[in-house]
């Protein structure tokens, strides 16, 4: 008899032995796979105490009506805080056989895959007042299955509220979706079923341990991440679609309206040339033969002479017309190709000697026709001025290109003038301050006494913004006599607006 007894006491060692060692094993292979949670495996006495504590909260074993392998339940359940209540502290433990994913309105707060150990959360910091839905989803590997759940809720009043795994708890059916979110169970929803109590077999001996994790803490979105915001930022996107939609259509029609321009400036100077320019060359041609027919002394003779001059010059005017209509003249080589012939031509019959100054190899650039225009009639008045009251002997015509635009120079070797003594009403040289400003192009006038002048035009080659017309008159503020006044050894330099003298 005695011997049975010690046989017995012998097994009761060696199994307490057996457990321990387990323990430590299965810590050591937690710890490994999940370090940032919490082991109180290593001391036995705590671990009973948190084995008590755990058990003394917890339901019974649940699942659905039937059990196969390979199979996933979803489990649900809803409570309530009171609205008036604070809470303190929130424990919840839960175990599933085999595997699971435990949700807290819809936020997932632990997971698990050995139902011998027992997982213990904090989630004081997710509890408010109002309604909150609890979500498993179980997965049973094979054989027996089950779900423990306990949470223990204390509040500042220092009343309680448990919810355990029993039959309140619904089962949600796979085919619907967002389960975890659903704030209520509907009808068809079946109640889960009550397999087992603690220390019922199979899940004896049960737990060997609890994995204390750490505080779960709310999830913290962004306010990039919240709704307002993507639908801000899809709605952004689509006005700037529309926008981009919609500037492309404008340029589009732009385009064609530019393109349908061309087309009829090309017509008109194509008519012009082809019409006017012939009735023009048969009137000249009728004049010189009524001219042949006349004698010598005839006063009608005289008026004929100057009736084809007339022709001829107005012959010569419309070729200008016809070269600023055209599209094909569009260019800058053309301008300065333009320029120069005109200056030739005006000089011809005048004692100033034209000289010629003119980039070489100048590309066929876009020149804009508003801005080739007015620079083609200031460099003619430029000229024009220069030819009548200047008394030089030599003009010379300078174009190059200036950063990214282009420059024209005419400058002459006569008396020059005073510009501190300047008038506005006796030269063109407002006109061409003016003619500048509207193509935002620059304007300079340097002269002296003695000295010759030179009249500088920058300007470039395409349209440019315009200011506003008060932005204009600020700029263009006539300035004060006394403000010009330099001294007479250097040379007078007055930017736009330049009134100057013939």
């Amino acid at each position: 008899m005695q011997f049975h007894l010690l046989l017995r006491r012998y097994f009761q060692i060696l199994a307490a032995g057996i457990r321990v060692a387990s323990l430590f094993v299965a810590a050591a292979a937690g710890s490994a796979e999940t370090p940032s949670q919490n082991f109180h495996t290593t001391d036995v006495p705590n671990t009973a105490r948190l084995i008590a504590q755990a058990t003394n909260h917890l339901g019974s074993w649940i699942w659905a009506a039937q059990t196969r392998d390979k199979q996933t339940v979803r489990l649900w359940k809803s409570f309530e805080v009171p609205r008036d209540a604070k809470v303190s502290s929130a424990m919840l433990w839960i175990t599933v056989d085999n595997g699971y994913q435990v949700y807290l309105d819809g936020q997932e707060i632990g997971q698990g895959s050995d139902w011998r150990w027992l997982t213990q959360s904090d989630i004081t910091l997710l509890l408010k007042p109002g309604k909150h839905v609890l979500a498993v989803s179980a997965f049973n590997d094979a054989l027996a299955a089950g779900l423990m759940f306990g949470l223990q809720i204390d509040f500042a009043n220092h009343q309680t509220l448990n919810i355990i795994s029993d039959s309140s708890w619904r089962i949600a059916p796979n085919a619907v979706k967002e389960w975890v979110n659903q704030r209520s169970a509907p009808p068809e929803w079946p109640s889960a079923k009550v397999v087992g109590v603690i220390g019922q077999t199979p899940w004896k001996p049960w737990p060997i341990g609890v994995i204390t994790g750490s505080q779960v803490h709310p999830v913290t979105v962004s306010f990039w991440q919240t709704g307002w915001f993507q639908i801000g930022l899809l709605v952004s996107c689509a006005i700037a679609v529309l926008a981009c939609l919609w500037l492309l259509a404008q340029l589009a029609m732009q385009f064609k309206a530019q393109r349908m321009l061309h087309l009829q400036r090309a017509r008109i100077a194509r008519d012009i040339h082809d019409d006017l320019g012939a009735r023009l060359t048969q009137l000249v041609l009728q004049g010189e033969l009524i001219q042949n027919e006349l004698p010598p002394e005839s006063e009608t003779r005289g008026q004929v002479d100057r009736i084809c001059e007339s022709a001829r010059e107005l012959a010569n005017a419309m070729d200008e017309v016809v070269w600023a209509v055209s599209s094909r003249r569009d260019t800058l080589r053309d301008f300065a190709a333009f320029a120069c012939r005109y200056a030739q031509l005006f000089l011809r019959n005048t004692p100033v000697r034209c000289r010629l100054d003119v980039e070489p190899d100048l590309p066929p650039a876009p020149f804009d026709l508003p801005i080739r225009r007015n620079l083609l009639l200031a460099v003619k008045e430029a000229i024009s001025n220069a030819a009548k009251y200047s008394g030089a002997t030599e003009l010379v015509l300078r174009i190059h290109r200036h950063d990214g635009g282009v420059r024209v120079v005419v400058e002459d070797n006569g008396r020059g003038f005073d510009m501190a003594q300047a008038t506005p009403e006796r030269n063109g040289l407002t006109n061409m301050a003016q003619r500048m400003r509207e193509v935002g192009g620059r304007f300079v006038v340097n002269s002296m006494r003695g000295a010759g002048c030179r009249v500088e035009f920058t300007l470039p080659l395409t349209h440019v913004l315009r200011r506003p017309r008060w932005f204009n008159r600020f700029l263009d503020e006539p300035v004060k006599s006394g403000e010009l006044d330099q001294p007479s050894a250097t040379r007078e330099s007055v930017e736009q607006p330049v009134e100057s003298q013939s």
